[in-house]
């Protein structure tokens, strides 16, 4: 069931991002380095990015359509709650790989309960 709207959706986005940015410090694991610390980086670099190109009402550049950033939301979530076990940091303390597997599989489940369209889409007005 979709009830999630887009304008939601693209908070979280913001959100999602920025902490994923900061997950390394919040969670006390940044002096692990390697994939540990880049996976949640490069992925919020990614969530932050698409967001601002995304076609729902806080892109700001609104070039990709919001179906296409859900088909990415499906996989990418996936890949950062599995990313411990891909990446071979699932044996250092909870504080390192439970954020990658919360926060993955939450995206995931919030890109399924996004509706696929704003509701209140913008039609441009184009002089007569």
């Amino acid at each position: 069931m979709k009830t999630i709207p887009t304008y939601i959706h693209g908070v979280l986005d913001y959100v999602v991002g920025l902490a994923l940015l900061l997950a390394p410090n919040l969670f006390g694991f940044a002096d692990e380095g390697g994939a540990a610390v880049m996976v949640p980086r490069v992925i919020g670099v990614m969530i932050l990015g698409m967001a601002v190109l995304t076609r729902y009402e806080l892109g700001l550049f609104k070039l990709i359509p919001m179906p296409v950033h859900l088909a990415i939301d499906y996989v990418v979530p996936l890949i950062l709650a599995a990313s411990p076990w891909l990446f071979g940091f699932n044996d250092r303390p909870a504080n390192v790989w439970a954020p990658h597997l919360v926060v993955g599989l939450g995206s995931f489940l919030v890109a399924l309960m996004t509706e696929r369209e704003p509701r209140h889409q913008t039609i441009p007005q184009h002089a007569p």
